[in-house]
């Protein structure tokens, strides 16, 4: 059986070179590659006319000659655009002056033979439209008009032809006007689409952000059953809970991703990662999972460094792996990276069933998934590669699926830069012992009184020493570490409390922010990149390691 191979469904070479002819990336840059093509072809037509006619005045080859002289003006025009890009606007005249004067020119000389050159004068009015708006779609057909009434002028053929004349005038004036409506209502269309796409995007993030709060709560909670004593039935009943919440909390994780990458403010933040540093991090969230879906998941040490935003692509690779244990449980699951034209690729691979051919072309689309009939329920609602797709299309990276249906599945991010700067090892990943927590004085700032207990009760069990406060404490005490959510009320946020509670210690205290909103746009509005964001729910594992982490970073 042969290996099918499903990328990003990315767009043939030749639609993609279409759009970029029409301009859709760069109106002024299409149009001016256009007019390369269409002012030759435009002479050729003249030439050929001229000649077959064989009754052609010098007036018509002094018009030939003009529009051949326009050839080296509109590569001009196309290197001053490519050259200085943007919208000016007395370029774009002048290049529509350019265009109707070489159309009027020869309209103006020639005969009925010159007739169809009409055509392109409407075409390039409806065009300056559609590329430049309602505005320039005035202008040209002003200009369009200008071009018929000289050429009526001059052209005594025209000149005897008046119903002739008045088609031309009233098809002007008739086709940009339909063309300038249906712009206006698709406009509106767009508009409303828009709308409701971000209140879509909003509903999901408030949504996801309103229920992981209780979620968090229950999994800290959950987490301080297991070392209450229990026997071991309510073990297992305890560790069914937790197994069911980390299934609820990877589905608003998915939600929230997909609202924020939907809003279109999400900016990459380039810097040197260690690949290492992303997929340990990876390795140790779903330690769990794996257990539950009885795989075996693997890294092979990869201690290259790469220039990419650290966050985005260890959501590319969590969703990957996430994936790969829903879809191919009692398997190996094996990551690593590897060097292909000189560039560095990611990859996970398992040993699953595989997808069948007819779902390749689909399984980056969202909300899709993989069912065939009698298949068992897998969780999750299909957005897992939609997401890789977009923040891969991000990061510029390429992503490539390849399965073979009872071989197991490949998927691959390539087109990562490597980076010459080394960094040191990170602490981030490591295993916290325990009694570097005990003994902790830690502050910890929550207005969600649910959360705040849980919280509490975990870290006591840790053998910290913590104080709860619902905002911004009012009295100083001798605190070694923060533990903050972000939004507090009252348009108090984590990083005001910070900032307030190092002011009034006098030092850098250690802090942490737990938040359930997007934590590239909390570490944005933070603008401290030493201080960690963890988003919500967090396993008491990832809280421990990170406040191990600060502790330890503060001691040197």
């Amino acid at each position: 059986m042969t290996s099918a191979e499903a990328g990003l469904r990315q767009q043939p070479w030749f639609i993609e070179r279409l759009t970029s002819l029409g301009g859709r990336r760069d109106p002024e840059l299409g149009q001016a590659i256009v007019r390369l093509f269409i002012v030759p072809l435009f002479d050729i037509y003249i030439v050929s006319v001229l000649l077959f006619d064989g009754q052609a005045t010098t007036m018509d080859w002094v018009a030939a000659c003009a529009v051949l002289a326009y050839i080296p003006i509109s590569v001009i025009l196309y290197w001053h655009i490519k050259r200085t890009p943007g919208h000016f606007a007395w370029r774009r005249i002048l290049a529509m002056s350019g265009d109707y004067g070489a159309m009027t020119l020869v309209m103006a000389v020639g005969g009925m033979s010159m007739l169809p050159v009409y055509a392109t004068v409407l075409w390039v009015t409806v065009g300056n439209g559609l590329r430049y708006g309602s505005g320039y779609l005035l202008v040209a057909t002003c200009m369009a008009l200008a071009t018929i009434a000289i050429a009526t002028v001059f052209n005594p053929r025209l000149h005897s032809e008046p119903y002739v004349v008045i088609t031309l005038v009233l098809t002007t004036l008739i086709v940009p006007a339909y063309i300038d409506n249906l712009q206006r209502a698709l406009r509106g269309a767009l508009n409303e689409a828009r709308a409701a796409s971000l209140a879509k995007s909003n509903f999901l993030a408030q949504a996801s952000h309103d229920l992981r709060q209780p979620i968090h709560a229950i999994s800290l909670f959950t987490a301080c059953l297991r070392d209450a004593g229990l026997e071991r039935e309510e073990r297992q009943m305890v560790e069914n809970i937790d197994r069911s919440l980390q299934s609820v909390a990877g589905l608003f994780r998915s939600l929230l991703d997909i609202a924020t990458l939907d809003s279109g403010k999400v900016e990459p933040k380039l810097a040197p990662v260690r690949l290492d540093d992303v997929i340990s991090d990876v390795m140790r969230q779903y330690s769990e999972m794996a257990q539950w879906a009885n795989v075996e998941l693997r890294a092979v040490p990869c201690r290259v460094v790469v220039r990419t935003d650290a966050a985005l692509l260890s959501t590319m690779l969590q969703n990957i792996v996430s994936n790969a244990l829903k879809y191919a449980p009692d398997s190996l699951v094996l990551i690593g990276c590897r060097r292909r034209n000189g560039k560095i690729a990611l990859e996970v691979h398992d040993r699953g069933p595989g997808i069948p051919r007819e779902h390749l072309d689909q399984v980056f689309d969202e909300f899709y998934q993989v069912r065939e009939r009698g298949d068992r329920d897998v969780e999750g609602v299909g957005l897992g590669l939609s997401i890789v797709r977009r923040v891969g299309s991000l990061l510029d990276l390429d992503v490539q699926l390849c399965s073979v249906e009872d071989t197991g599945t490949s998927v691959v991010i390539s087109g990562l830069e490597p980076s010459t700067q080394n960094l040191a090892t990170s602490v981030l990943a490591s295993t916290a012992p325990p009694s570097t927590v005990s003994g902790l004085h830690v502050l910890l700032v929550e207005d969600d009184k649910d959360v705040l207990l849980a919280t509490a009760t975990l870290l006591q069990k840790w053998g910290c020493k913590v104080q709860v406060e619902t905002g911004i404490p009012k009295t100083m005490a001798a605190w070694d570490v923060m533990i903050t959510d972000y939004d507090l009320g009252g348009k108090t946020t984590g990083a005001d409390c910070i900032m307030v509670v190092r002011k009034l210690l006098g030092r850098q205290i250690p802090a942490i922010i737990i938040t359930g909103h997007d934590k590239t746009r909390v570490q944005r509005d933070l603008g401290d990149a030493s201080v960690p964001v963890m988003a919500k729910p967090i396993s008491p594992v990832e809280l421990r390691s990170v406040l191990t982490t600060e502790i330890v970073t503060a001691l040197n």
